[in-house]
């Protein structure tokens, strides 16, 4: 028998909690090789000794634009290797204190507008050579920009740059008085 100045019961509360799993201890997992940025690692990795062999063996190889081609290829081989084995032995999860995707992101971006200029001063010098790996520097500037685009979103996200996040819900239900 409800009374008519009696309120009615207040709706049940949810309160959420995330619980954030870490493993600390390096250990070789090449399941990383089978997401989109793995992925996108390996084959930027093979287009920069691809486009690293076509300027080399090119008879015009000591060439200014040669030299700075050659340079942008280099570090972008340096850093992406070496990201992709910190991903592999999950040191990145180790280290989960360091912004990684912020890293990657501007790091990428980076390489993306010296990809541009490495690629577009190869392409126009002539030489097949220099064409063909201006080719595969435009190849790899995309495959960049779309990475430092899927690093962009897992930030805006919140997301991790490895391990998982544990999300549990408790519905906490408030019971009126008792009735006098």
């Amino acid at each position: 028998m409800a009374f008519p100045n009696q309120l009615p019961p207040p709706p049940a509360q949810t309160m959420g909690s995330s619980n954030t799993v870490f493993i600390t201890e390096t250990r070789l997992d090449l399941s990383y090789l089978t997401t989109p940025s793995g992925i996108i690692k390996a084959v930027v990795i093979a287009f920069n000794i691809i486009s690293f062999i076509c300027i080399v063996s090119s008879a015009f190889s000591s060439n200014g634009r040669g030299v700075y081609f050659c340079i942008v290829v280099f570090c972008a081989f340096l850093f992406t290797g070496t990201m992709l084995i910190l991903y592999l032995y999950h040191a990145v999860e180790k280290y989960h204190n360091i912004k990684w995707l912020k890293i990657e992101m501007i790091t990428y971006i980076v390489f993306v507008f010296l990809y541009l200029i490495a690629a577009t001063v190869a392409v126009a010098f002539g030489s097949a050579a220099y064409s063909a790996a201006g080719f595969f520097a435009y190849l790899t500037m995309v495959l960049y920009g779309i990475d430092a685009f899927l690093k962009a979103r897992a930030l805006r996200d919140g997301q991790l740059a490895q391990g998982h996040r544990t999300v549990s819900k408790q519905v906490h239900m408030v019971t009126p008085p008792a009735m006098p």
